[in-house]
């Protein structure tokens, strides 16, 4: 009886927890972040909840960081849209930030009335250039300019959405998993992502091109407790501009992974139309429950060779 006790007051001490990440009613900020070598480290993936990583021209990718109800002084480079990018800032319910656009993604923030901020029509007391780093590589703005921005454009500030991730207090261990202390994922020849396992952290800590990935702020490590991997079809768009930009066969069912406490499942990841939200499944077709913490979303080409390593099997 004693024991029973115990485990039903441990079961209501969990229950009466509450989810940290992402909570509350702030409708979420999406900003887009350069990733090329010359924009490194970028400030505002430390305070970042979650962040999608994708292909653009090039082989090179950017990133999308949603900020949740935090007060973030610098956070940039802030780099130009692209169209595909927009799906995950519609299906986060986010008030989408950047500076610049492709056309199709002039286009599409048009056509599918996505509320945005274009840093290059904003004053540069909102969005400014620093020194130290050269353009265009080197815009920054604030969460403090950036609402500032949307309450003068009239833009909803409450969030109309639930999470698209599943959070849960309880400690997800991927039981039945394989052992992933180790998690590569190749964009393109010079382009890869790595994340090592820190079981003190119980956390991965994030690499990009082979170097430690730290915040320009204040020079901490980026680490994310969750990794989710979609491999999705890219390619070239015929459009003339010879530019190389690329588009993606996103809304239809992936084949992914879920990452966390060292260990991946397989998964799939449904997404039925641009403004909707991605269903994350197990295998079995059951919703997959995500750990109460920071999640990278890599989507990245179908044919990248992404592989999980046991450290322990690798020193042996």
């Amino acid at each position: 009886p004693v024991a029973n006790e115990e485990e039903e007051k441990i079961i209501a001490e969990v229950e009466e927890k509450e989810v940290q990440i992402y909570k509350g009613n702030d409708r979420p900020i999406a900003v887009m972040l350069d990733n090329n070598i010359n924009a490194m480290p970028q400030a505002g993936l430390l305070e970042a909840d979650l962040v999608y990583e994708i292909i653009v021209e090039g082989g090179e990718t950017r990133l999308m960081a949603l900020f949740k109800g935090v007060d973030v002084e610098r956070i940039g480079p802030v780099r130009s849209a692209r169209h595909y990018f927009l799906d995950y800032a519609l299906e986060n319910d986010a008030i989408y930030v950047h500076y610049g656009w492709s056309p199709q993604a002039q286009s599409d923030i048009s056509s599918l009335g996505v509320d945005n901020i274009n840093g290059i029509y904003e004053s540069e007391s909102a969005f400014w250039r620093v020194d130290d780093k050269y353009a265009p590589h080197n815009a920054v703005t604030s969460t403090k300019d950036i609402l500032e921005i949307a309450d003068r454009k009239g833009y909803r500030v409450d969030k109309e959405k639930d999470n698209v991730l599943n959070y849960v207090v309880a400690e997800v261990n991927l039981e039945d998993g394989k052992i992933a202390d180790d998690v590569v994922i190749p964009y393109s020849d010079y382009n890869e992502v790595e994340y090592i396992y820190d079981e003190d952290l119980k956390e991965y800590v994030r690499y990009s091109r082979g170097e430690k990935q730290v915040d320009w702020n204040s020079g901490e490590t980026i680490t994310t407790k969750n990794i989710i991997i979609e491999k999705a079809e890219n390619w070239t768009l015929n459009d003339g501009s010879g530019k190389g930009r690329q588009t993606l066969d996103n809304v239809t069912t992936l084949e992914g992974y879920y990452i966390t406490n060292g260990k991946v499942i397989e998964i799939t990841c449904e997404k039925e139309s641009r403004s909707g939200q991605t269903v994350y499944k197990d295998l079995e077709g059951n919703e997959i429950n995500v750990n109460d913490g920071k999640t990278f979303i890599q989507i990245c080409p179908i044919s990248a060779d992404i592989t999980f390593t046991n450290e322990s099997d690798s020193e042996g």
